[in-house]
Parts: C-alpha cells; sequence; structure tokens
C-alpha cells in the first residue's frame, strides 16, 4: 500500500512539473500572437533558461529515469533550444548517491548475504553515481574490485515514468512535428532495459573487448561472473587518470592529443567496422594510463548499429571530404531521415545550403566553436513558413538515438580535451584505410578459394 502511494506521488510530481513547463510555453505563444515575434526574443530566451533550470531541478527531485532523460536531452542539441543542454550537462558526471541501505538490499536479495560478509573489504563510500546505480570499491581474495549495483526496485519505477515520458513527448510533438519523434522514448526504453540486466553489460563488454583483441592499447575490466548477476556486476579495478584532466595527464607525460585521437580511432573501428559500439562515450567511462593507454568502462549502453546508419555516414562523410553535396543528401536518405510523404525538395534544398554554410566555415580550434559560428550553423536558412514542413519532411530513424548520442558525446569530448584534434579527419581516413585492408584480405581469400579444385560429390567418387 504505501508503495503504490509512493509510486502515485512520483506520478503526479512528474506529470506537475512538465505542466508547468508546458503552461508556460502556451502563454509565451499566445504573447506572441498579440505582440508579435520580434518584441519577445529576449523573452523566449528568459522562457527557455528558466524552463531548463526547472527542468533540472525536477529531475534532481525525481531521479532513476529522469536523470537518464537529462542525460539524452543534454546531448539532443538539434531538438532543443541551447538552455536546455547547458542546463542539463552536469547531470552527465554529478549525481547524487544512494543510501549504502539500498545496496545491502541488492547483495541480500541476489546472494543472500550483505557485501561486507562476501567480500575482504567493502567500501560504504561509492566512487560514482548514476542514474540506474552506482560503483563501489571492494577487496575480492586480496585483488581490488569495482562493483556496480542497480538500485532496488528500478524496473518498477522506469515502468512508471516512460509512463509520463511518452505523455510529454506527445506535447513537445505538437512542437516539433518531426515524423516518428517517439522513437526517441521507444529507444530509451530499449537504452534502459538494456541497462537494468548487468549479465547482459558483462557480455558487453567481453564482445567488445574481443573486438580490441591484440590492441595493446585499449584496456577492459575482466568480469568476475561467479559473483554477478542481473543487478550486481563485479569486475577487476582499472586504476588510470580521467580522460577529461588534460593538466594530469600532461603532468603523467601522456599526450592528451595523442589520446584523443586514440579514442576517435577506437569509435570509428567500434562503429564502421565491428558494427557493435560503447554508446556512452562520457569522460567517466574512460581512463587512460602511461603509454598512452585507454581504459574503457560502463557497457551498458552498448548497441549494434543498423548498416543502413553506416552506409549513409561513410557517404556523407565521403561528400564532406569530396565537397560533393549529392553523396551528402545519398546519405542522409540511406540513413532513414526522409520521411515517406515528406517535401523532397525542401530538404535537398536546405541540406545544400547548410552544407555551402558549413565549408565556408574555418575552424581551426574546435573548442570555440560558439557564439555567431553556432548560430550560423544552425539556422536551417528556410522562411518561417516552411520550417514546419522542414520538420514534417525529417523522420527520426530506427536505431538513430543510440548513434547520436554517441557521437555528440564523444566528439564534446575530442573537443574539450584536445580542441585541436579534428574527429572527422582523424577517423575517416583511419576507417577507410582499415575497409580498404579488409577488402584486400576478403579479395585474398575469395581467390585462394576460388584457385582450389571443387571436391567430388561422395556419391560420383564412390
Amino acid at each position: 500500500m504505501w508503495a503504490r502511494m509512493r509510486s502515485v506521488w512520483r506520478l503526479l510530481r512528474a506529470l506537475r512539473l512538465f505542466s508547468v513547463i508546458f503552461v508556460e510555453y502556451l502563454v509565451q505563444m499566445g504573447l506572441e500572437r498579440v505582440f508579435g515575434e520580434a518584441r519577445l526574443v529576449a523573452r523566449w530566451r528568459r522562457v527557455h533558461r528558466r524552463n531548463a533550470r526547472r527542468l533540472y531541478r525536477g529531475i534532481l527531485r525525481l531521479r532513476g529515469v529522469y536523470i537518464k532523460m537529462g542525460q539524452v536531452l543534454s546531448v539532443m542539441g538539434s531538438f532543443l533550444p541551447r538552455a536546455y543542454a547547458e542546463e542539463l550537462e552536469s547531470l552527465q558526471d554529478h549525481v547524487p548517491p544512494r543510501p549504502f541501505s539500498d545496496v545491502e538490499r541488492a547483495f541480500l536479495a541476489a546472494h543472500g548475504k550483505t557485501p561486507q560478509v562476501i567480500f575482504d573489504h567493502f567500501e560504504p563510500v561509492p566512487l560514482a553515481a548514476a542514474s540506474l546505480g552506482q560503483v563501489h570499491r571492494a577487496r575480492l581474495r586480496g585483488e581490488t574490485v569495482a562493483v556496480k549495483i542497480l538500485y532496488p526496485n528500478i524496473a518498477k519505477i522506469i515502468r512508471l515514468d516512460l509512463r509520463v515520458l511518452r505523455w510529454a513527448m506527445r506535447v513537445y510533438s505538437w512542437f516539433v512535428p518531426m515524423a516518428r519523434l517517439e522513437r526517441v522514448i521507444e529507444q530509451l526504453q530499449d537504452l534502459l532495459e538494456r541497462e537494468t540486466n548487468l549479465e547482459h553489460e558483462a557480455k558487453c563488454l567481453e564482445r567488445i573487448a574481443r573486438n580490441f583483441k591484440g590492441q595493446d592499447d585499449i584496456l577492459f575490466p575482466k568480469v568476475y561472473w561467479e559473483l554477478t548477476t542481473r543487478n550486481i556486476l563485479v569486475m577487476s579495478f582499472m586504476e588510470g587518470i580521467k580522460i577529461s584532466h588534460t593538466n594530469e595527464l600532461r603532468a603523467a607525460g601522456i599526450d592528451p592529443d595523442q589520446v584523443a585521437r586514440r579514442l576517435t580511432e577506437s569509435f570509428y573501428q567500434q562503429l564502421f567496422l565491428d558494427g557493435f559500439f560503447h554508446a556512452d562515450p562520457h569522460p567517466g567511462n574512460f581512463l587512460v594510463q602511461p603509454g598512452p593507454k585507454l581504459v574503457v568502462l560502463d557497457f551498458g549502453a552498448v548497441s549494434e548499429v543498423r548498416w543502413n546508419l553506416v552506409d549513409g555516414m561513410l557517404d556523407i562523410l565521403r561528400g564532406m571530404f569530396a565537397k560533393d553535396d549529392r553523396l551528402v543528401i545519398k546519405g542522409i536518405e540511406t540513413m532513414g531521415f526522409l520521411a515517406a510523404d515528406g517535401n523532397r525538395e525542401l530538404l535537398e534544398r536546405t541540406v545544400r545550403q547548410y552544407f555551402q554554410k558549413l565549408l565556408l566555415v574555418q575552424i581551426d580550434d574546435f573548442g570555440k566553436i560558439k557564439g555567431e559560428t553556432v548560430k550560423r550553423l544552425a539556422d536551417p536558412g528556410v522562411e518561417k513558413h516552411e520550417l514546419r514542413e522542414l520538420m514534417r519532411s525529417v523522420e527520426y530513424p530506427d536505431g538513430w538515438f543510440f548513434v547520436e548520442r554517441s557521437v555528440v558525446i564523444l566528439f564534446g569530448l575530442v573537443a574539450k580535451m584536445a580542441p585541436k584534434v579534428n574527429t572527422v579527419q582523424v577517423g575517416f581516413p583511419y576507417i577507410m584505410k582499415l575497409l580498404a585492408m579488409k577488402q584486400v584480405e576478403q579479395a585474398a581469400a575469395a581467390a585462394v578459394t576460388s584457385s582450389q579444385p571443387a571436391l567430388k560429390p561422395v556419391a560420383e567418387s564412390a
């Protein structure tokens, strides 16, 4: 009974939060009709900032799925005003931990014992806390391990929270009429299902580690399967400097630019060659050891990439390098961004205009892309009456949620730690070289196969 009342109270608090934001935007739109758009530009900025802060405070109170949602919204700059990205950005790293009693409850449910009984030593203060669980340091048979624990009842909380988020997305779609925008919630649900199964995460960890076998500068934790369950993951503890602490890297004789380039190359390999990639590459998930060696952590948000997205992205990259807008448009269509009943002519014109602006931008420091440059690039270059038709012509493709999220987070991380590193110029030639080598190997293998005499069927030889 008490749990049901808490669930209802949580639902009401979430609905109140989104309703207040929604009503303020309705009031603003009403004022715009009366006084005109030009006179309310500054007020729009204040409304966006006020609602972004209101959403941030509400997310911290609600926790759970809402923190995950805030992390997603903080990198979805193509769909939200910039104020939201700025206010919600701190959710990527700074999430308050839950009481240690929640950790003990998780261990009692999984193993029938408290962590103090299972481990030689278990630190009650977590190393890190996230939206769905937290990580503690412990000692097991003389070895230091990292223990990741999901919060109790998190599955029930997720189901309740997703109901509210679907309602909020339906309201949001009135203002941003993009086709199939509900896929954002569908793919968020998919992400949450993965991140609430730590056995699945352990398997993903081992699969990515196999893909980097032989590359000694990319390191992964070892899984302790005897203690790992759906709600608890025990791994070897990995040492290193947090990747975004560039001053510490330099003090240790490590070049941040070299680390950023290797991080970019590893991401391109996962996305374009392996088809299986880390979809949450924020700074807290990477450490650096001397060498430099890159330590990769947290594999809850790992995803397989749809190959139409890979083919389309390769066409877009080729088009950018060749300055060929036809290839860029072909890539966008291959990826599935063009809605079936969309205005193809308007979309193509917008892409060409945007592409021409992009070619005119000279960037030698990716950490300083802001101000007028951002405004110029963010402007779609269409008349106001065409904007809604343009949005209706764009569809949110299946599988794009994970790719967009990882690309935005990773490229943002590289821009902060190594502003001179161009992620496209580093990654694209690297992946094209690997693809060429792969094609040569496949051609050689085919030649060997074709040169061997065909075996006679058993019946015929008999």
